[in-house]
């Protein structure tokens, strides 16, 4: 895939201001847009946008579906304006924070403003439209009803319902879309809502010369729509229906134990035709859905695609895991043959081999270099931009995973050498703007895109870190206020854009 030279912002939508204390896709993300393009940005990229849960705190790395909308995300003043949600509920709004998305008094309220707009809807006979995106959407059935018995179930994840639900007897899945078949249509419209809302949003941005990069996790949560319609595709216990091993990375650079992220893997060698076949189906829905969805797709732990790390699910953590042979090309290149082009970004940090480059450069797809990883070495450093060996690839300041770059400065646990070289890379001295130099590092690469996360545009700290990877609760809060996204800010950032050709 070819990118355009050119910058953007990560930033998820969940950041973003606005008065419901949650970022959704109304009228702050089109201000947002705006904001891009006259900042002279070409692309936006966010977190998936998955429906999450409480349980998981929230984590869009452990969603509910891969293929529906969070209804978190559901503007309230758009279904007001649709005519779809009474004025009144935008009036007299609780008092969230601007600076974090408090979950535990967002949701409750989001549902209840979202049941509204469903009364709303179901009184007037149903909206525009409806109909047509319920029997487009090939997922949606499933993920409707999975949701409506969860419900029914006071939330317990699926291989903890009656054997009858769990194990999908045809028998107890009619019955249960009958006895709940109001709650089913509710979520399907939830996901009416959210894809009409998102498809606005998606057209404002490429109007204006912003292509939207999404993200897609290569598993998906064990209590998740997705594994329960396609049980024979996980490695799932066939009488518990838990996994019997379970995702994640072996000790890096984030954790002395390694990660162990607890989603069921793939089946990819299954000596049955029809598990080979469910499985590859899937994926190539998901993909139509994500191409349909975004510009870009970044595909995070693409490595799992050459090789995964298994873990026994009864490991604590990940240190007993075992490297196995992932699907490698042949995948993609079925993949490819179905859908057509792949525009997809390679998340290949962490421990990468020769084998995991060779087959992201034969797919020809664009790899990630993170500045914050440049400087703890010497100056073989793969991620030092002059070691860079093709224009194919995105340059970060740092992900939504690392600290923030002045976090990053500052931090006991970053060996004052690293902060040596930086300064000394980016030809700056201790006290200026660290933010800064690394933006024009990353600017002035060979990178195709260089992405800066929205807290290193604006010089933020720790406190405004989005995720601290091996940490189970307290992530995926931080929000920007309105009044920092000033004209002055896209200004430098247009300027500087300008000056190293990404405009």
């Amino acid at each position: 895939m070819l990118l355009e030279r050119g910058s953007g912002i990560l930033l998820h939508i969940t950041s973003l201001p606005g008065r419901c204390g949650i970022g959704d896709l109304g009228p702050d993300a089109h201000a947002f847009v705006d904001f891009l393009a006259a900042a002279g940005q070409k692309y936006w990229q966010f977190l998936p946008l998955c429906p999450t849960s409480p349980e998981l705190d929230n984590s869009p790395y452990m969603g509910l579906s891969a293929f529906a909308g969070n209804p978190l995300l559901i503007s309230p003043a758009l279904l007001a304006e649709e005519g779809l949600l009474p004025r009144r509920h935008l009036d007299n709004l609780p008092d969230f924070s601007e600076y974090l998305v408090d979950f535990n008094r967002v949701v409750p309220w989001k549902q209840e403003v979202l049941a509204a707009a469903f009364q709303v809807f179901q009184h007037e006979g149903g909206a525009e439209g409806f109909d047509d995106f319920c029997r487009a959407a090939t997922w949606l059935d499933d993920y409707a009803l999975f949701m409506a018995l969860r419900e029914e179930q006071r939330l317990r994840p699926w291989y903890e319902w009656p054997q009858a639900l769990a194990s999908r007897e045809e028998e107890a899945l009619a019955a249960g879309r009958q006895r709940l078949k109001e709650r089913v249509r509710y979520h399907q419209f939830l996901q009416y809502c959210f894809y009409r809302q998102w498809q606005r949003l998606r057209s404002y941005a490429a109007e204006r010369g912003v292509r939207l990069i999404g993200d897609i996790p290569i598993y998906v949560a064990p209590d998740s729509a997705d594994v329960w319609a396609r049980q024979e595709c996980f490695t799932l216990h066939p009488k518990t229906l838990r996994p019997t091993h379970v995702a994640g990375v072996p000790p890096d650079y984030f954790s002395k134990t390694g990660q162990r992220w607890g989603n069921p893997l793939f089946r990819w060698h299954s000596r049955e035709p029809q598990v080979r076949e469910r499985l590859y189906s899937w994926w190539r829905e998901r993909f139509r859905q994500i191409f349909a969805t975004v510009d870009i797709v970044r595909i995070d732990h693409f490595r799992g695609f050459e090789s995964y790390w298994e873990v026994p699910a009864s490991a604590l953590d990940a240190i007993q895991g075992r490297w196995v042979k992932g699907p490698d090309r042949q995948f993609f290149t079925e993949m490819a043959a179905a859908i057509g082009n792949l525009p997809i970004i390679a998340e290949d940090l962490g421990i990468i081999t020769p084998a995991v480059e060779k087959l992201r450069d034969a797919l020809g797809f664009p790899g990630m270099k993170v500045l914050q990883f440049a400087f703890d070495s010497d100056a073989q450093n793969a991620y030092l931009p002059h070691n860079y060996p093709t224009t194919n690839c995105v340059v970060y300041t740092g992900t939504h995973d690392n600290d923030t770059t002045v976090g990053w400065y500052f931090s006991d646990k970053v060996a004052a050498t690293s902060k040596e070289r930086a300064l000394r890379y980016a030809h700056s001295q201790v006290g200026s703007p660290i933010h800064w130099d690394f933006i024009r590092i990353a600017l002035a690469s060979v990178a195709a895109v260089a992405v800066i996360p929205l807290q290193d545009l604006l010089g933020f700290g720790s406190d405004c870190r989005m995720n601290t990877p091996g940490t189970p609760k307290g992530n995926w809060r931080w929000r920007v206020a309105s009044r920092f996204l000033t004209d002055g800010v896209g200004q430098r950032l247009r300027d500087e854009a300008h000056y190293y050709n990404r405009i």
